[in-house]
């Protein structure tokens, strides 16, 4: 079986045309982990007038010095304050006002005492003190949230400031998951059979894939029956633009899958390739859809669902990297166990802003050991050239958080 390279197969991926240009308007307190479609950018400044930033004294600076200050009444926070300051005034101003004109410095309450309608210098301040200028936070133009971008709250509250009642967001793409094997019982279904598996994989791409953004279409588990493997299949493409299976890639009597997906119509891109886990994996095209044809251990579909899968989500919805890669330091000597490029689940810590590797209760097996994942995971890559790797060598690291 030829096998293509790992890096050879992601260029062949991310050269994959998708249909990216879909998109629709959700109001604003709904759009929470959806992905923009649009740059957000500021129509205005941010503050558009010099604002308090603190309660105090709306003063000008030189005045200070006299140590002594008449009060010219207050300025509360949403007023329209249109009053003039001239030498020897100073207006009461709470937090968020629009600075009095004429002042230049705000000084803090906590610095002055009040003696009937003056206030006493107790410490000075520097000029301009608590005063934010405009266009501190932003200035009318600006990029804010640049499109792509992932919603979260912050992204939710910088919108809210700008009035966004209704955001532009990327139309999220539809994934089918089904599971296949005679072998797998779903969930809640009684087994009469020790011999037989409860069904996972379905579940954990199903999870997986709505965290990256797509919508999911949960197809359950179906037996090793060609003709209903075909019309599984054929009723998935009929409604999802990325079909996942998992089961009947491999070699054995009953993996029909891969014998089936070039009978639907769809052009295989490529089958096989030298990773571990994963090797047997499938991807296939017909027409603006896709199938990804994964092996049906619980590792090893979870694995090959991050590096395959999650690429095309990213691209559907116009964004950027499907996950974050990041370099650490190997705080314990690694055994290598193939050939292959190898997708290690480890331990990932951070000390003093640097990433170190370790393998502190990990299981080396199979690649059904779905509980390798478990407790803020990693996955470890080292490539086909690699051997042996010393403690304190660098090593490249998939970080399995905020898909």
């Amino acid at each position: 079986m030829s096998l293509l390279s790992y890096e050879t197969s992601q260029n062949m991926l991310d050269l994959l045309q998708v249909n990216s240009q879909r998109s629709q308007n959700v109001a604003l307190s709904s759009s929470l982990g959806r992905v923009l479609y649009e740059d957000i950018v500021a129509e205005f400044n941010d503050p558009q007038f010099p604002t308090a930033s603190m309660d105090g004294y709306a003063v000008i600076h030189s005045d200070l010095e006299s140590k002594s200050i008449a009060i010219f009444g207050d300025n509360p926070a949403g007023s329209d304050e249109k009053r003039t300051i001239i030498s020897g005034e100073c207006i009461k101003t709470f937090t968020g006002s629009k600075m009095p004109h004429g002042a230049d410095t705000l000084i803090q309450i906590e610095n002055v005492t009040v003696d009937g309608g003056r206030i006493i210098i107790n410490e000075s301040v520097a000029k301009g003190s608590s005063v934010r200028p405009i266009g501190e936070g932003y200035r009318a133009g600006d990029v804010l949230i640049k499109k792509g971008t992932k919603i979260g709250f912050v992204e939710i509250g910088v919108m809210a400031a700008l009035n966004r009642v209704m955001v532009k967001v990327a139309l999220k793409p539809r994934v089918a998951v089904i599971s296949t094997g005679s072998e797998i019982l779903d969930l809640g279904v009684s087994s009469d059979n020790e011999a037989q598996i409860r069904s996972s994989n379905n579940y954990t791409l199903a999870a997986l894939f709505e965290q990256a953004g797509a919508e999911v279409v949960q197809l359950g588990t179906v037996g090793d029956d060609r003709s209903s493997i075909m019309q599984t299949f054929q009723n998935a493409l009929s409604c999802a633009d990325i079909l996942v299976s998992t089961g009947g890639v491999s070699v054995g009597d009953y993996d029909f899958v891969k014998d089936i997906v070039p009978v639907l119509g769809a052009e295989v891109i490529y089958k096989g390739v030298a990773i571990k886990p994963g090797k047997h994996i499938l991807v296939a095209q017909k027409d603006d859809r896709f199938i990804l044809a994964l092996p049906g251990f619980a590792y090893s579909s979870t694995v090959t669902a991050i590096l395959y899968v999650l690429p095309l989500i990213a691209k559907m919805l116009g964004r950027g990297n499907a996950y974050k890669t990041v370099e650490a330091k190997l705080s314990e000597d690694f055994t290598k166990r193939s050939r292959l490029t190898e997708f290690t689940a480890c331990n990932v810590e951070i000390v003093d802003g640097r990433y170190f590797v370790n393998f502190r209760d990990k299981k080396v097996g199979s690649s059904a050991i779905l509980t390798n994942m478990l407790q803020n995971s990693a996955l470890m890559i080292t490539g086909e050239e690699d051997g042996d790797l010393s403690k304190d060598t660098f090593v490249n690291v998939i970080l399995l958080e905020n898909f």
